[in-house]
């Protein structure tokens, strides 16, 4: 017993660990650093297409491999070693941002699309353990845990952050931008630090016999063209990845473009920050807390609940114009934004077999990342055409809207019967 638990919170700490990453730096610190400091001369449309295209591009990248490194995993049984290698590289891409100087967004955008690629690539095996840690009685609570222990993880290296970087002069640091980028390290030290119980406690999980790195290429590329062959016949997975494609584009692009839609809006630095941490607090219980809504009217029904949360974010976020309302829509975004990742992912664990799991969240993993295309591209895209952010964010309405009518139709229960027997409809 003692052992299940101790892998279970060892596999949920590794949110806690690249947390740091998406809010210090993706969500936090660079979308505002980038603006003042490296694209200090562009005008802000033209720096919010550009930081969209970036994460569009990083989602590219990993959604093209994603499927492919998925299935050489489950062939090779080396999941675990990918996961560690994508998140080395993110960690070593961050620290290149600190060598960025004034100007220089090109090679900031670099590092900062290269250190997304490794934190992505990592999620796709990190979520593809998910099956090996946790049984289907437990998987919606150890999903949960690991998204509530990240926004607390995240939250509170951010907050020691803004802390340092408010009163830099009081440690010592004679500028803002010298701040920041020693907020950036510390990011590398946290992920590392706290990926250290998944390297110890978590074993590689072995459901083929091993097979040599070079045949297991061989034999990737063979299953993957044959799951894209046969994937009209998984018709239950299927559905679910369309309408988790739709409807995760806007939760990614809320995340990932809410600080710089304050910023076009013009509400204060200090502002924008304070609203970032109070997402990450109150979705600690939030999600803990949807694990168990989940427990009583089924998670189908609660991520139909956190979508329609969204669909009434979005457009509050549209009509939205006084700084106190960025701190409502702060706390919103923070009792939904949990509970619609952790039961996404746990919903999916059950209807796919789970001898073929790095694989197939390879999938789940590629339509989130294409999701994190259309979605940045189009917001910036937009915003930059009518040369409004409030245009650009209600654009996000139709993907919650046709992603709820396709989850709607999703039978979980049929998936799951097929799932035991790796045969589906």
């Amino acid at each position: 017993m003692l052992k299940k638990y101790r892998t279970q919170i060892s596999w949920a700490l590794y949110d806690w660990a690249n947390s740091a990453f998406v809010l210090t730096i993706i969500s936090g610190f660079f979308p505002i650093f980038f603006k003042e400091y490296w694209a200090n001369l562009l005008d802000p449309p033209q720096s919010t297409f550009y930081l969209g295209a970036a994460n569009s591009t990083a989602a590219v990248i990993v959604a093209i491999m994603a499927p492919f490194l998925g299935a050489i995993a489950d062939k090779g049984n080396v999941k675990k070693k990918f996961m560690l290698t994508f998140a080395f590289l993110g960690i070593l891409m961050s620290i290149g941002l600190l060598l960025v100087h004034r100007g220089y967004w090109q090679l900031a955008l670099f590092f900062f699309i290269s250190a997304t690629v490794g934190w992505s690539g990592a999620n796709v095996f990190y979520d593809s353990l998910l099956p090996s840690v946790a049984s289907k009685k437990d998987v919606d609570f150890v999903s949960s845990l690991g998204y509530a222990l990240g926004y607390i993880g995240g939250g509170l290296l951010f907050l020691a952050n803004v802390i340092f970087y408010l009163n830099h002069e009081f440690f010592g640091i004679p500028d803002a931008a010298t701040a920041v980028k020693i907020n950036f390290l510390s990011v590398t030290i946290w992920w590392l630090l706290f990926t250290i119980p998944l390297i110890i406690f978590i074993k590689e999980p072995k459901f083929n016999e091993k097979i040599p790195f070079r045949k297991a290429i061989t034999l990737g590329w063979k299953q993957l063209f044959q799951t894209l062959q046969d994937l009209k016949h998984y018709k239950i997975v299927a559905t679910f990845l369309l309408a988790y494609w739709l409807y995760i584009d806007g939760v990614d692009t809320i995340v990932r473009m809410a600080i710089n839609y304050g910023k076009d809006l013009h509400f204060a630095n200090s502002i924008l920050i304070i609203a970032l941490l109070m997402v990450q607090f109150i979705a600690f219980p939030a999600t803990l807390g949807y694990s168990w809504i989940a427990s009583k009217i089924g998670a189908k029904k609660a991520v139909l609940t956190s979508i329609l949360g969204y669909i009434i974010i979005t457009i509050f976020g549209y009509f939205m114009s006084k700084e106190w309302q960025f701190f409502v829509l702060a706390g919103a975004v923070g009792l939904f934004q949990g509970g619609i990742q952790a039961l996404s992912r746990s919903l999916y664990t059950r209807i796919i077999p789970h001898d073929k799991s790095a694989e197939f969240f390879g999938f789940y993993n590629m339509l989130g990342k294409f999701a994190a295309v259309l979605g940045p591209i189009m917001m910036g895209s937009i915003t930059r055409l009518s040369g409004s952010a409030r245009i650009g964010i209600l654009s996000i309405l139709i993907l919650f809207i046709c992603g709820a009518i396709i989850f709607w139709n999703v039978n979980f229960e049929e998936g799951e019967k097929l799932a035991k027997s790796n045969l589906t409809d």
